[in-house]
């Protein structure tokens, strides 16, 4: 850094310092802040927190796990999202419960406005617009650890904690066509020091890319030639705090309408301008969210995609072109678009545009998201290489509560694939080698059924509550749910009823076949056109076991029917799918037992024999906690693991004769 910067006189002293206010930087610099630890948050621009550059959404499938389970935890996204949104949708509520994803469409605007807010009036949060430019370390009993960072003015921070939430700023451009704009996202200044700063360091970086669709003037769009999308009748709120009640309001539309052969024709003869194709771009993007060219190209005998016309908020005209991102040049934009039916006569408002920048490669993380090689610096977000605000924000909070942990001299919160969707997000960015920008999805949860959205509350509350982010009236507000649940399947299991003419005329008055001997409650909500409240006509012990309830002081008086209503829907999903949830719980006590052994720090993988050469690369540059990981390793084979399970056991066996 230049001589003259360094002089800079400002030194200030804080416990963590955050880098970037984007989704993942604001859950990390709110759960420091609120374990009461100094936080500083830095941002090229306090109109860009909590940006959303991309699609103006929050959840969707598998990403509303992540949110919920966040607001479980005690982080904020899902709060945000209750106050904002302008739409919002239970999706694939036609399949199992597993797979149900709550998704809401944001107003932008008013979310960067409503989390901003949230972050200055937080005791022991500063908000700071200032580029870090550059890290020091220092040498502490052999490691390196942090020490502080300096910003481009030369004002140094001091801090115990460091975490990297730098999205897609690091050396970031974006590219239209042959244009090219040394940019962040939406035209925002992008970060170009700190990138060297971490290579100086030893942390090795990689390029990635994403890109957005154009935004389209709505007054320009033929909504009649379109398909309105609606939001749900009944509001779900994200956060387990909400009151259903409290946010049911007229919903905004949304539409869908669809590319066509002229507009797959008008992108074929445009290829070698898009600097994908011509071998502009270095990144490479996510697969699992590609642009309208790679759709086009990679799924040639599609003769149609589909495109979502998405608000922006209500404080613009503007409409999202979901499904339609691009870097293809203006004129070829503009043309594309326009052959789209609804989008005949469109004004564009925002080219659509592909952003390349640095972030981390795989194998120098931790499960806890510390940096193996600097202890204190902590990375969450789009920077460890996933894609997606939910991913990011998760990321964020986890990576908070470990800051504050191991400056606390705590343990780390790590949750395992059993317990959380974050979970499995953590352990994949940890142990695999993503080779493009990672997405989360309901497929790469092995217990799904068990990760329910709906039952995230009862997961996690928890966590959330040892890390000091949960307090304990929400603690046992869940305690008093989950005790109500197992209380009444055990209760329905027990309570039998009697092949009676009342009984019959019953079970058709509610849609059901009557019964030819005694059958219990559970066994009659297993019916599929039957439930916990089909029933309540037949169940005669319930106002019993409810005013047992009461007097016992479970069900809260003022909050009674929300209480009822959510407990009739874990009820109803625990008696429904009870053999498939056992099956589950039995597959992850099998998984926690690899989960459960660990490997010492610091093993040399050299001296264990039998060990193929690239599970012996892998591991070493992996470095897994325990056999589990290991055994998740991209090029670790089944055999190389029983072989480390072997070394365990005779290592177990040798300390135990000494």
């Amino acid at each position: 850094m230049d001589e003259k910067l360094l002089k800079n006189r400002i030194h200030e002293v804080k416990d963590v310092c955050v880098v970037g206010a984007g989704h993942a930087g604001c859950e990390a610099a709110l759960a420091c802040a609120r374990l009461g630890l100094e936080t500083v948050i830095f941002t090229v621009s306090v109109d860009s927190i909590a940006l959303m550059p991309c699609n103006p959404n929050i959840g969707g499938s598998s990403k509303g796990h992540l949110v919920r389970e966040l607001d479980a935890l005690g982080g904020e996204m899902g709060r945000n999202t209750d106050k904002t949104f302008i739409q919002s949708k239970m999706l694939n509520v036609s399949k199992g419960p597993a797979v149900h994803s709550l998704r809401a469409q944001a107003d932008k605007q008013a979310y960067t406005d409503a989390m901003r807010l949230t972050l200055e009036r937080q005791e022991h949060l500063v908000v700071k617009q200032a580029e870090v430019c550059e890290i020091e370390t220092e040498l502490h009993d052999g490691r390196k650890c942090i020490k502080g960072i300096r910003t481009q003015t030369g004002a140094f921070y001091e801090c115990k904690a460091l975490i990297i939430c730098s999205g897609t700023y690091l050396k970031a451009r974006c590219l239209t066509g042959e244009s090219i704009d040394y940019t962040g996202p939406n035209g925002l200044k992008a970060a170009n020091h700190l990138s060297q700063s971490l290579i100086d360091n030893g942390v090795r970086l990689r390029r990635f890319k994403t890109g957005t669709p154009a935004r389209i003037a709505g007054s320009s769009i033929d909504f009649d030639e379109m398909e309105p999308q609606y939001g749900d009748e009944r509001i779900v709120p994200f956060s387990f705090d909400t009151d259903p009640d409290e946010i049911q309001k007229e919903q905004a539309l949304c539409y869908l309408t669809y590319t066509n052969e002229e507009t797959h024709k008008i992108i074929r003869a445009n290829l070698d301008r898009s600097p994908i194709y011509a071998g502009v771009i270095e990144g490479t993007g996510p697969r699992y969210c590609p642009s309208i060219e790679d759709k086009v190209v990679k799924f040639a005998e599609k003769d149609r995609h589909q495109v979502f016309v998405e608000p922006e908020g209500a404080y613009t005209d503007e409409m999202y072109i979901g499904g339609m991102s691009s870097s293809l040049p203006e004129d070829v934009q503009l043309e594309m678009y326009r052959s789209v039916k609804g989008l005949r006569h469109a004004r564009i408002v925002k080219n659509a545009y592909a952003i390349e920048y640095d972030c981390l490669a795989p194998g120098q993380l931790s499960l806890s998201l510390e940096l193996k090689d600097i202890k204190g610096i902590f990375c969450a977000g789009q920077f460890n290489g996933s894609s997606g605000y939910e991913e990011a924000a998760a990321q964020g909070l986890i990576a908070g509560i470990n800051a504050a942990n191991e400056i606390k001299g705590r343990d780390a919160l790590i949750l395992d694939r059993s317990e959380a969707y974050i979970g499995v997000l953590i352990d994949d960015l940890v142990t695999k080698e993503n080779r493009e920008p990672y997405r989360m999805m309901t497929s790469r949860a092995e217990y799904r059924l068990l990760l329910r959205q709906d039952n995230a509350d009862l997961r996690l509350r928890k966590y959330g509550y040892e890390a000091g982010l949960v307090s304990e009236e929400k603690l046992r507000w869940t305690e008093a749910k989950e005790k109500m649940i197992a209380s009444e399947e055990q209760r329905l299991s027990e309570c039998y009823i009697g092949a009676s003419e009342r009984v019959c005329h019953i079970l058709e008055e509610i849609g059901s076949v009557p019964v030819k001997k005694n059958t219990s409650l559970f066994e009659l909500i297993c019916r599929p056109e039957l439930d916990y409240e089909k029933i309540k006509p037949l169940d005669e012990g319930r106002d019993e076991a409810y005013s047992e309830y009461r007097a016992q002081g479970i069900i809260p008086s003022d909050k009674e029917k929300r209480f009822i209503n959510e407990t009739t829907v874990q009820i109803n999903i625990c008696v429904k799918y009870k053999g498939y949830i056992e099956r589950q719980r039995v597959q992850v006590e099998h998984f926690k037992k690899m989960e459960t052994r660990r490997i010492p720090e610091g093993t040399d993988y050299d001296e264990i024999g039998s060990l193929r050469i690239e599970a012996r690369q892998k591991l070493k540059e992996i470095r897994p906690e325990n056999l589990g990981q290991a055994s998740r390793i991209s090029g670790v084979s089944p055999a190389d693991v029983n072989v480390l399970l072997i070394w365990l056991e005779s290592m177990n066996r040798h300390k135990q004769g000494n």
